[in-house]
């Protein structure tokens, strides 16, 4: 669990004002338009997301205190050694993942665009239905999929369950492979999907889609979409604020204003009375929504031709 208070640099007990200002003068330091690591002010960024909301510190700390709290669902330690030594225990197979990157606009992830996700997976074979062709129960196993052995001697013995070598698992072996697949019961296929992208979603983030992965020992696993942010329309996400860079013309920097196309609809942005292009300009509220507002951040570059 990554530490946001050392990310801020303040103490586990600082109140929320000074949590606050300290906020504000890092993303003043630390910002890519300043010069500042773009990786250092996405940690900020993400840090003050968390403990600068009172409820999401209250439950970051009581992670950090108690690190097992969720884990099995808030079962109790009894019910979880009945669980390891029961004596109907059932084997369970962990569902695989398949892991797809996509591109994602900084546009697309305020209005929260439905996107089509087009790729390449393992699917059924269908001559075989997913299955290799014939097959019998494994001799070595009896068709359990592990064996049992005993390690040590005397006193000290250990008996545990190993996977069998013999159908690695499965349980059967294959007499007759199947012509299409080899054996293998799946086929490559191409595959496409339409999502939903949430608000805000950023970089680095997963979205999970069940049975749409891979086709493997005769079930379908999971699809894994790993997002990647990139820039749109002179667009970029940085934590929860929109940054828009601007390329202005002489003409209006003489009128003292221009317009961006926001993704609620056109703003008209007026420029001070002493334009400093090396500092930004910041439209609040007008950033993503995602428990903190962030703001429109507007970078200014002077756009010139000479006659």
């Amino acid at each position: 669990m990554e530490d946001h208070y050392s990310a801020l640099g303040v103490s586990e007990t600082a109140s929320q004002d000074e949590i606050k200002k300290v906020y504000r003068k890092l993303v003043k330091e630390n910002h890519p338009d300043k010069g500042g690591d773009e990786e250092k002010f996405k940690k900020i960024s993400t840090a003050y997301n968390v403990i600068g909301d009172e409820s999401k510190r209250s439950q970051y700390d009581m992670q950090r205190k108690n690190p097992f709290g969720n884990m099995n669902n808030g079962a109790s330690m009894e019910d979880m050694f009945n669980q390891m030594f029961s004596g109907n225990r059932q084997r369970q197979t962990r569902v695989h993942d398949t892991i797809v990157d996509i591109m994602v606009g900084p546009i697309e992830s305020y209005l929260g665009n439905k996107k089509t996700i087009t790729y390449r997976r393992k699917g059924m074979c269908e001559p075989c239905n997913g299955g290799g062709g014939e097959k019998k129960i494994c001799s070595t196993c009896g068709g359990q999929g592990f064996t049992i052995r005993q390690m040590g001697s005397g006193m000290f013995i250990q008996v545990v369950q190993v996977v069998c070598n013999t159908c690695n698992g499965l349980g059967k072996t294959t007499t007759n492979a199947c012509y299409a697949c080899g054996g293998t019961g799946d086929k490559d296929e191409i595959k496409s999907v339409d999502i939903q992208l949430p608000h805000g979603i950023d970089d680095g983030q997963f979205l999970r889609l069940q049975n749409l992965g891979d086709f493997r020992n005769g079930a379908y696993g999971n699809l894994v979409i790993r997002i990647k942010m990139g820039k749109e329309q002179n667009f970029e996400k940085i934590g929860e604020h929109l940054v828009y860079n601007a390329f202005l013309t002489l003409d209006e920097l003489k009128n003292g204003s221009f317009d961006i196309q926001h993704p609620d609809g056109k703003l008209n942005i007026k420029l001070p009375e002493h334009v400093d292009t090396s500092i930004p300009l910041r439209v609040k509220s007008k950033g993503y929504k995602n428990g903190q507002v962030g703001d429109l951040i507007v970078n200014q570059y002077l756009k010139y031709k000479r006659n």
